[in-house]
């Protein structure tokens, strides 16, 4: 049996007060339960680091940003304590970024499906390309966006989650998301992207850290009960992973 792989998270060190963290798992980056808590524990490290001011936040490859959790994994699963500890990767790295003092910048270079998606809206300021349509395809393998819905339903609204919840087929355009909240930008490609990305940390980095800090609470007021929820929305979808509709939809994937 071919070994899963685990992906990996990079840190590269950019000019003074700015730093990037590459998550990795070729070919769609998929999120596995090791590389969701090395990519927490990550950002959790940097947040504590007085010399930085603001985090990139990317993946590797050009194609996808991120695939949300890896269906191979998914199968794996055989009882609810483990479905927990799994979707709970995905509430530790919303918490890490949303407890972070420092300003995290979303790069979403391509595709976000699923949890991919609350990784951009969790982020404080995310922009893309134009090839970064999304999709919340968790109704198709019979479970639901729960963990996610807070981050993305607080960057987005209620309704714009529900369009797409209820739409598990259907790729919304990164202009449709723009629309609705999640990206500030869309880039005609990565080039311009990065030149963006990098000039909007470059401007940021020169602002006062204590007044970023604070703007960073301010940004995210009324979410301090998301520890207890997230852990619970984890419940949810620990328990749906666990449907013999789950089981069959992931084998056919």
């Amino acid at each position: 049996m071919q070994a899963i792989s685990s992906g990996s998270v990079g840190v590269e060190e950019g000019q003074k007060g700015v730093v990037r963290v590459i998550f990795s798992n070729s070919p769609s980056n998929a999120m596995t339960i090791k590389l969701l808590e090395e990519l927490a524990m990550t950002i959790e490290a940097l947040g504590e680091r007085s010399d930085l001011r603001v985090i990139i936040l990317q993946s590797g490859g050009e194609r996808t940003f991120c695939s949300g959790a890896d269906f191979e994994q998914l199968l794996l699963i055989d009882d609810e304590k483990s479905g927990k500890i799994f979707f709970n990767g995905f509430a530790k790295i919303i918490n890490s970024i949303r407890k972070c003092p420092k300003i995290i910048i979303g790069r979403v270079q391509g595709k976000a499906v699923g949890g991919g998606v609350g990784l951009a809206a969790a982020t404080d300021y995310c922009v893309a390309t134009k090839f970064a349509s999304i999709k919340l395809s968790e109704l198709n393998i019979g479970i639901v966006p729960a963990v996610i819905e807070p981050a993305v339903s607080r960057k987005m609204g209620l309704s714009a989650f529900s369009q797409m919840a209820l739409n598990p087929n259907d790729f919304f355009s990164a202009d449709w998301a723009k629309e609705k909240g999640l990206f500030v930008e869309v880039y005609e490609n990565m080039q311009e992207l990065d030149e963006a990305t990098e000039n909007l940390a470059n401007r940021l980095k020169t602002y006062n850290p204590e007044a970023l800090s604070e703007l960073k609470k301010i940004l995210w007021k009324n979410t301090e009960h998301w520890d207890d929820l997230l852990a619970e929305r984890a419940e949810i979808s620990g328990r749906l992973v666990l449907g013999e509709f789950t089981k069959e939809k992931l084998k056919k994937s």
